[in-house]
């Protein structure tokens, strides 16, 4: 399972790493210490934690992208394989976007919830790059 240090966690929720410390400090995500020292979140908890704070209307406040030409990057919030197809989630700050790939593609990436991804988007498709 991947973990993410606060600033990485910062990044990919779109806010400043002051908020996400203060957020780690409040207990709304949950964080245990690595061998050095550092403050580390499981890639689950952050998915979970990044789907709650979307849905929560973005208020606490953090990047926007204004291009559809533009890159995502975020964290696999859910997967669903089907025989053939697949559907990817990723929450990138206050934006959820949903790829439609084939099952294939989602093993050769290695893809798990709790995993950094970027979602590309132009026009009508979104391509999901390994980060």
């Amino acid at each position: 399972m991947q973990s993410y240090t606060i600033g990485q966690a910062a990044r990919l929720l779109g806010v400043s790493p002051d908020t996400a410390r203060r957020w780690a400090d409040a207990g709304r995500v949950p964080t245990h210490r690595d061998d050095t020292g550092r403050r580390l979140i499981d890639g689950k908890d952050l998915a979970a934690f990044s789907v709650e704070l979307a849905g929560s209307g973005g208020e606490e406040g953090g990047a926007s992208y204004t291009s559809a030409r533009n890159a995502f990057p975020g964290i696999v919030t859910a997967i669903k394989l089907g025989d053939v197809a697949a559907q990817v989630d990723i929450q990138a700050g206050p934006h959820r976007l949903v790829s439609l790939l084939t099952r294939e593609a989602v093993e050769e990436l290695g893809l798990e919830v709790g995993m950094e991804a970027t979602a590309r988007v132009k026009s009508t498709n979104v391509h999901i790059d390994r980060s």
